[in-house]
Order: structure tokens, then sequence, then C-alpha cells
């Protein structure tokens, strides 16, 4: 499940992003332990409470005292949003840039996705 190609602790909170992105993790729900993700995945406990701090900080997640970590309101949205913001501006633009040194036009470019789009 975790590879080498990145730190550890932002797989961890990926992971977790993923999974209330999914409906795995609904908001006001508990995610597993510091203890539980380290003894799973066979790493340091302060390794996982980094990757699941990165995620209080973001306001994802919400920290109950002696109960653990939970999905906080609005967390789903937020993730959702960040990410069609990072999807604009990682897939969006280049394409639309390549589209236009190519000499496409918007009309090209939605005919080129819907075929690329259509079952085969």
């Amino acid at each position: 499940m975790l590879d080498d190609g990145k730190p550890i602790f932002l797989q961890i909170a990926e992971s977790i992003a993923d999974g209330v992105l999914a409906g795995v993790y609904p908001e006001g729900t508990q995610v597993p332990s510091t203890n539980e993700l380290a003894a799973f995945h066979r790493i340091n406990p302060a390794t996982v409470g980094k990757g699941l701090g990165l995620l209080v900080d973001r306001g994802i997640l919400h920290k109950r005292r002696g109960l653990g970590m939970f999905v906080s309101e609005g967390a789903r949205r937020q993730l959702r949003d960040e990410r069609a913001t990072a999807f604009r501006a990682d897939f969006v633009a280049p394409l639309l840039n390549e589209a236009a040194s190519l000499g496409l036009d918007l009309s090209d470019v939605h005919r080129i996705i819907d075929q690329e789009g259509a079952p085969s």
C-alpha cells in the first residue's frame, strides 16, 4: 500500500483523505487511531501522527480529547473543492494551453474529449 516515491506521513494523510472522499469515513465518524494505523502499516506511530496532524491542520479531522480523531463537518466538500482546483491547474490548464498551441479551439477540444469518453 505504501510506496517509496513519497514521504510516508503524506501517504497516510492522502489515504485517510481518500477514505473521506470515498465515504469510507463519513463526516462525524472516527478514523483509525494512530496506533492502529502504525500497526497496520508497520511504521512508527510518530509518522502516522504527523500525517494525521496535517489533516487536523487543514480542518479535515479534529481531535476529541480521550476519544481520538474524527472527520470534521464539511471535510468531504473541502477535499472535493481542493482536488477540483488541483485538477484544473494540473490537467485542464495544460490541456487548453496545448490545444491553443495546436490551433484547436474549445469545440475541437470538446469533440476530442467526447470521442475519447465514448464507450468502445
